[in-house]
């Protein structure tokens, strides 16, 4: 694909970054500034300013919101809100289901549900994993019974526990992968449910993570009653509907504009005198050689990203290559955050956070950084575990 910037594409850079400037939240740049925990409603603000943009669905269609913008432009997009340090969007309604729905959904279920995602009023969750079934997720054992209510209508009875579930605690709707076939191999087995999670029978508990943070739950589902037009494309097959949704996933786990933002963040640390640390840590060219190193893997996976993005904006999902995205995107996170604790030294201390407004190396930088690698060691897992992504990577690239 051709990366020259066009007098177009230079223009939409200087209006992405105006909008961003004017209006991005101040009050949540304040809390993102202070550390402060963010809300519900925190988070939904700039989604919900981009969707009234036009502009909080780029790879949607066009006729169902999508922006219709170029592969550069969704290039320029991302490198911009990277910049700016934006809260990113999440991705469970927008980039996950969404593209489920727009593939196999019936004309009715995209009416009933792409418009609370794109304007916000929804927030979705994901139950995939489960206690026993993570990376090996086709052996998951959450029942779905099918029965005939008191109504007269259809439902599924669902039965079971999803685990790792991400800020499920502020879930309207969520989208299940269900057993809904005991007697056949586990991958023909499964459907592909869209539940309410204010249903009764459903219970999220919270999870504290080793940061002390609350990002995940576990949830029980006890004789939980979803109509079956709640499915999503047929009986037994959601696993072609997991797969398509863990494929958009990984293409958005890589993060490769924020990679680079957090880069810049820790080459502009490491280049900062102090007295106290015998001169700038870019000095040490043991260090300088782990941040070139670190660069051209990052610039390695960025033209990956990008070629995904022209395959994309051609029509073609995203394949095995997501994988790749995946993997490397993951590890360069981590090694991201291994190298900005070691940028801020004993200052990067968890809990300690009046260390962080050390003027030598900027007010708040280090605060939650070690919290940040804790956080961190799960990327390699979430998504599909690395070790899975190189066996996908080996059958359907190698063909081995």
């Amino acid at each position: 694909m051709d990366m020259n910037f066009s007098p177009e594409d230079v223009a939409f850079r200087e209006e992405v970054r105006a909008f961003i400037a004017e209006n991005y939240p101040k009050e949540l740049r304040a809390k993102q500034d202070a550390g402060e925990e963010l809300s519900k409603e925190d988070m939904l603000s700039w989604h919900r300013i981009l969707a009234r943009k036009g502009w909080v669905a780029p790879s949607w269609p066009k006729e169902y919101g999508g922006t219709d913008w170029t592969p550069t432009q969704k290039y320029i997009w991302g490198e911009e809100q990277a910049r700016a340090d934006t809260l990113g969007l999440m991705p469970f309604g927008l980039s996950m289901l969404a593209p489920v729905l727009l593939n196999f959904g019936t004309e009715e279920q995209k009416k009933t549900f792409l418009p609370g995602i794109y304007n916000g009023d929804v927030w979705w969750c994901q139950g995939y994993s489960e206690p026993g079934a993570g990376s090996d997720l086709a052996s998951l054992k959450t029942r779905a019974e099918r029965i005939t209510g008191d109504d007269g209508k259809e439902y599924y009875l669902v039965n079971g526990q999803k685990t790792w579930t991400t800020m499920g605690q502020h879930a309207d709707w969520g989208f299940f992968l269900v057993r809904t076939d005991p007697n056949v191999k586990p991958q023909t087995g499964i459907s592909f449910l869209l539940i309410d999670m204010k249903t009764p029978g459903i219970e999220v508990r919270r999870i504290t993570t080793l940061e002390g943070g609350h990002e995940v739950n576990d949830v029980f589902l006890d004789n939980v009653k979803v109509p079956v037009e709640n499915r999503i494309y047929e009986e037994n097959k959601g696993w072609t509907c997991a797969k398509a949704l863990l494929a958009h996933e990984r293409s958005g786990i890589a993060g490769v504009a924020r990679s680079k933002r957090a880069l810049e963040k820790i080459r502009e640390i490491s280049t900062t005198e102090r007295a106290d640390d015998g001169g700038p840590l870019l000095g040490d060219a043991f260090f300088k050689r782990k941040m070139a190193e670190l660069e051209i893997d990052l610039t390695a996976l960025e033209f990956t990203e990008l070629r995904t993005l022209a395959g994309e904006s051609s029509g073609k999902g995203p394949g095995p290559e997501s994988s790749i995205l995946k993997i490397k995107g993951t590890e360069i996170q981590q090694r991201l955050n291994e190298m900005a604790l070691e940028a801020v030294g004993h200052y990067g201390a968890p809990y300690l956070r009046d260390l962080g407004h050390n003027s030598q190396i900027g007010p708040h930088y280090a605060d939650g950084l070690a919290g940040d690698y804790f956080n961190g060691r799960k990327t390699s897992i979430y998504g599909g575990s690395n070790e899975i992504q190189r066996n996908i990577i080996a059958k359907m690239v190698l063909g081995l």
